[in-house]
């Protein structure tokens, strides 16, 4: 996929843009009195427990500034550990460490810090430095993810996670981070990680890109991302597909990372997720999630009649206008329920949903 391509080529691929995902999709399917749950780490880790959803272990949290001289009493039985604002974005204010040296702190960069730039780090997170808004935050502390061994050459000084577009209780697009150095083992593309595309129907990587340009192999550990395929696969996408009615938000991204023993565990909700995933992917979102909204309301695609038996989402083209809906349809009239109820209808829908994704959304042979 060519950078630089002209308006009507990015319509005909189905590149999804800012202006229609925020009113288009987030604006018009997202209600804004649910985006709390997502906005905040710590709602949504007290939802998902109560839902049975595996989430990484919660250590403790600091709420006030007077806690912080308690921190070390919180964390000395603690050799790693990640400290966070519980309303961040973008992966800014993340302090992972992954081990000690006497009394210094060990960094996933290998950068030794001590007690007190911990607590200064703290410190800036509860008066809102790395928060959505500049609002004063809590500072939520997790232990460090343990993840799948199957993983760790592609990822590099951080715990890489997995990226699932999820549009009406339907995957349709999914993207592995993987840390690197200059992203300081942060899984965050803004800072240099790289997002390799993984089709939604086999689980394996597509294409690879960091900075916006197309990559062949990990920058620091050199290992072919064309070898990459994600364990536990259908498992990860009916965490991610669960996700939807939790959180009461029609168009959301999951983003979960891959435990050693526990398997996949959601990591956070985000109700604004970005768009490189198209880059990634060497594919539009839009003719996605046309097609999303067709399976998410329209049962008689369960014996693929809706569309020629064996097509693949490559071949699916045609669909840029919506036309091959039919007049009047659900999705046009924006009819999606606001409470989500619609995506947690019964395991056999949520089953349904996932399998069609699967066979539609695939650019690969199974």
């Amino acid at each position: 996929m060519s950078l630089l391509v002209s308006p009507l080529k990015l319509r005909e691929l189905g590149i999804l843009g800012m202006n229609n995902r925020n009113i288009g999709f987030i604006g018009r399917y997202n209600q804004r009195k649910n985006y709390g749950l997502a906005d905040n780490k710590l709602k949504t880790k007290s939802a998902a427990i109560a839902r049975g959803i595996p989430v990484p272990e919660l250590i403790g949290t600091v709420d006030y500034q007077f806690q912080i001289r308690s921190l070390s009493e919180l964390l000395q039985d603690r050799e790693a550990f990640v400290i966070k604002p519980s309303q961040g974005s973008g992966g800014k204010g993340i302090l992972v460490i992954v081990g000690r040296d006497g009394d210094k702190f060990i960094k996933s960069s290998g950068v030794l810090i001590d007690e007190r730039e911990v607590r200064r780090h703290s410190s800036n997170i509860l008066a809102g430095l790395h928060s959505l808004g500049g609002r004063n935050d809590s500072a939520m502390i997790e232990a460090l993810i343990d993840f799948d061994p199957i993983l760790k050459d592609y990822s590099y000084e951080g715990v890489p996670d997995i990226r699932v577009i999820v549009f009406r209780g339907v995957p349709v697009m999914a993207m592995m981070r993987c840390a690197t150095h200059s992203s300081d083992g942060k899984a965050n593309l803004h800072q240099g990680a790289v997002g390799v595309g993984i089709d939604i129907g086999t689980g394996k990587s597509i294409c690879a890109v960091q900075h916006n340009r197309i990559v062949s192999q990990h920058p620091d550990t050199h290992i072919n991302f064309d070898t990459l395929t994600i364990p536990h696969w259908q498992q990860l996408l009916e965490l991610a597909s669960g996700c939807a009615g939790m959180a009461g938000l029609d168009y959301l991204g999951v983003d979960i990372v891959l435990d050693r023993l526990r398997g996949p565990m959601l990591l956070e909700l985000n109700a604004r997720p970005g768009l490189a995933i198209q880059v990634a992917n060497q594919a539009g979102l839009e003719h996605r999630l046309l097609i999303a909204a067709k399976i998410a309301t329209d049962s008689s695609l369960a014996d693929g009649s809706s569309f020629a038996e064996g097509s693949s989402f490559a071949e699916g083209s045609a669909l840029a206008d919506g036309s091959s809906f039919a007049e009047g349809s659900s999705f046009a009239e924006g009819s999606a329920l606001a409470d989500g109820s619609s995506f947690a209808d019964g395991s056999d829908n949520a089953s349904q949903k996932i399998a069609l994704a699967r066979r539609y959304f695939t650019t690969q042979a199974t």
